[in-house]
Formats: C-alpha cells, structure tokens, sequence
C-alpha cells in the first residue's frame, strides 16, 4: 500500500523554508515562466487517464505555489495562489503523495483556502524533486467531486511526476553545460553529475563511499560518460536501498534513461520491500515512458537493522547486472547473486525473471556494488581484463578498512592495471556496517 502524507502539525513545515530546498527552487528556473507544451502535455495526460477536470503541475518557493502548468482553467486566470492555501506545501513537509478522495471532509486539506477557491472535490498529487532530492513542488489532479483514485490512476499520475522530475534534471544540466562552454563529451559530464547524488546519505550504523571513475576524454568512449549511477536513501521507517545502475550507449539519450531510473527506483522502493518489485516497476516504467531504446542493466539491495540489533538484513535483486560482493570481517568474499535479465523497453514483462536474494552483513561485513567497467578494464594494449577473480582478492585485502578507504583502494588499483586507461565508466559503491575487528 502507498503511503500517503498526513497534515502537517500547526503552520508550514519547515522544510518549506530549507535555504537549500529554495535554492534548488531558483536553479529550477521555473518560477514565473510561461506555460510550456511538455509540462501541459503531462497535464492533459493526467486527465486523460483519471478522468479529473484540472490538472497542475506547482513550483512552490516560501510564499507561493506557482502553476507552471494549470489545464482546465481559464486562460487568464492567475497562475498562483498563497503557499499557506495549497496542498502542495504539506507535500513539501512529508516528501509524499496526497491522495484526498473527499477534500471538503478530509481534515489534511479542508481547511484550505484552495478547497473552495477552486471547487475541490477530490485531490490527488505527486512530489515534484530536484536532482538533489528537494522537494520543488507538486503534480496533481482536481475533481470537482469526492472520488476514489484507483490504483492504475494513483501510478500514471507518480510515473508523471517522475517524468516532470526528469525533465527538470536534464534541463539544468544542460544550462550548466552550455553556460560553461562545453562540447559534447563535456556536455555528457554535467549531466552524469547531475544524476549522481553529490553526496552518499548516511544510514544508520553504516559506513558508505562512491566513487565514479570516467571513461577517457577522447575518441568514441570519451562521450560514452553518462551511463553509470548510483544511489543510496531511506525508503520508509528503518528501511534503506542501495541502487547501482548501467544505462548503455552514450549522451543525452543515455541520460534521460538514468534519470527515469534514478527516480523510479526512489518513488518505486518506498512502496515495495522486495527488490525485484521495484526492478519490475522500473521495468513498466522504460515501457510506458519510452525515453529512449537503450537498454539497462540495475542491481538493488534493500536493508534494515536486524531483529537482534546485530548487523542489517536484507534482500537483493539484479536485472542482468554484475554480481555484488560482500566482504566478510575475516577478509573473505562472497558472491551475491540473483537470477534477473537485463531491461529493456521491448523485451516483455521481466517480472517472473526477477527475483530477491536475502543476506546478511555482521559488524565488519561491507557490500560492494559496482558496474562491469571495473572487471572490464585493461590498459591501451589490450592486455588481460581486471576480471572477477582481481576485484575479489583486491576487495578481500581491504580487511577492517572503512568504506572510503576500500573505495579508494579499488579505484587506485584498477587504474593501475590499466595504466590510467579508461574505455567505460566505472561505478563504485560499498556499504559497510561499523563496528567489527579493526
């Protein structure tokens, strides 16, 4: 079941007034902006497929809810209203989705100026986030009756939202890029910096470093440098998720896909604990959105605080990505795998090829994720690959080492083999429980 927020306690949230939450605001360059045809087109999808008389999608600063896109009302009508009047401030509060199937009874937003101002029967909406994870605003629908939503309507309109998301990542990489100069290989930087968190959370009793390694700046593979990403959030109550992801090809192209994955994954595991669901619904998601033809290979592990308080449980799930590997307090190394084929939006339904995998990491233990750019590389005169066997006695000898510094060691030594020759991008990714022998 989707958890839905509840009505803030007293005034705004106060995430409404976080500087950095209204600075991603500001980046978004969408406040007071004319309407545009992608941001209706969702708008008029969204009723097409609810069957709602208005659709908006709001930029919200600390004042106001700007409707960058308003259908079903009149052209000259005024595009804002008051924060304190809107829906979308207690969505900036909570980070989830509003579904209020009888508003003028429903104490979350009967109370609101907007209720009445413009005939809300049933409201149901969607977080709009920055590549950063700000909340910017919302993307609703209205109907001027109570109504339920079904569960196909509440998952079009979160899949809009997300692709509302996607654009707006895209749009400020490449404003980045082009204030800067940038050719296309530089072009394709900015936007695999704009969908790599630019710092790792910190979860709860664990020790966690990234690191991505570009491909060469030169020839065919020096633009083929936005197709790895990573991620690692909390989903709801003690759970957290880890995704690693590899988009194939290059570009702008390859970027829209990361995004749709990156923010799939996000909405998609704070509903469904099994990781082959959200794999799945990624999956849907490729399918219906279209973004692109490149395919996607992604692993996903979620976890939680043990029952007895010693280490995390958890499960994991990969479609057609690269094993992870777990390295125990003693050194040693495991494989962990998970049957699950490779994404695509032509290839059909991958839900029965996916499944979970359960594990468990004591004090000392670390996952590692990666993609194949590692075992992959070699140096120019195409000598012997890394390969599977390297990286696992390379991982086994950072025994007792924090997450950054077995990261670091991975990345130095795979440079080394290659002579500092890159023809893939490589992502890395360790998850550490603290504690264990030092």
């Amino acid at each position: 079941m989707t958890e839905t927020a509840t009505a803030p306690a007293g005034g705004l949230p106060e995430a409404v007034f976080d500087p950095e939450r209204l600075a991603a605001v500001a980046a978004s360059g969408l406040l007071d902006t004319p309407a545009e045809g992608t941001f209706d087109d969702l708008a008029e999808l969204a009723l097409a497929i609810t069957g709602a008389q208005k659709a908006f999608f709001t930029v919200a600063d600390g004042r106001r809810s700007f409707w960058k896109a308003a259908i079903g009302l009149d052209a000259g009508a005024v595009r804002e209203n008051d924060i304190r009047d809107s829906p979308c401030h207690i969505l900036i509060g909570t980070g989830l989705p509003l579904i209020a199937e009888d508003a003028v009874n429903d104490p979350r937003i009967r109370d609101l100026a907007a209720v009445g101002a413009l005939g809300i029967g049933a409201w149901a909406g969607y977080p709009v986030v920055s590549p950063e994870g700000h909340v910017l605003g919302g993307f609703c629908v209205v109907d001027q009756d109570a109504r339920p939503f079904t569960p196909g309507q509440t998952r079009a309109l979160q899949t809009l939202a997300r692709s509302v998301s996607s654009e707006i990542a895209l749009r400020q990489a490449l404003r980045q890029a082009r204030a800067a100069g940038d050719a296309s290989a530089a072009l394709a930087r900015t936007l695999q910096d704009s969908l790599l968190p630019p710092r790792l959370a910190e979860a709860p009793g664990m020790d966690a470093a990234a690191a991505h390694l570009a491909a060469d700046a030169t020839g065919e593979a020096g633009s083929n440098v936005v197709g790895d990403f990573y991620d690692l959030f909390h989903t709801r109550g003690k759970n957290w998720a880890a995704v690693m992801g590899d988009v194939c090809g290059k570009g702008v192209d390859a970027a829209k896909v990361t995004a749709l994955a990156r923010y799939t994954v996000r909405a998609e595991a704070g509903q469904h604990t099994h990781p082959s669901v959200v794999l799945h619904r990624l999956h849907q998601a490729l399918a219906a959105q279209r973004v692109s033809d490149r395919y996607l290979t992604a692993a996903l592990a979620s976890f939680r605080p043990a029952a007895d308080g010693v280490g995390v449980v958890g499960r994991y799930a990969s479609a057609g990505h690269p094993p992870a590997l777990i390295r125990r307090a003693d050194g040693s190394v495991e494989e962990l795998d998970a049957p699950g084929t490779l994404l695509h939006p032509d290839l059909p339904p991958a839900q029965d090829a996916l499944k979970d995998t359960t594990f468990r990491l004591f004090p000392g233990d670390a996952l590692l994720l990666y993609t194949d750019g590692i075992t992959e590389a070699r140096d120019r005169e195409r000598g012997p690959l890394f390969g599977d066997a390297r990286l696992a006695r390379t991982l086994a000898a950072t025994r007792g080492w924090d997450a950054a510094r077995t990261v670091d060691h991975l990345r130095r030594a795979v440079r080394e083999h290659s002579g500092g020759h890159a023809v893939d991008d490589t992502a890395l990714m360790l998850l550490r429980v603290a504690g264990g022998p030092a």
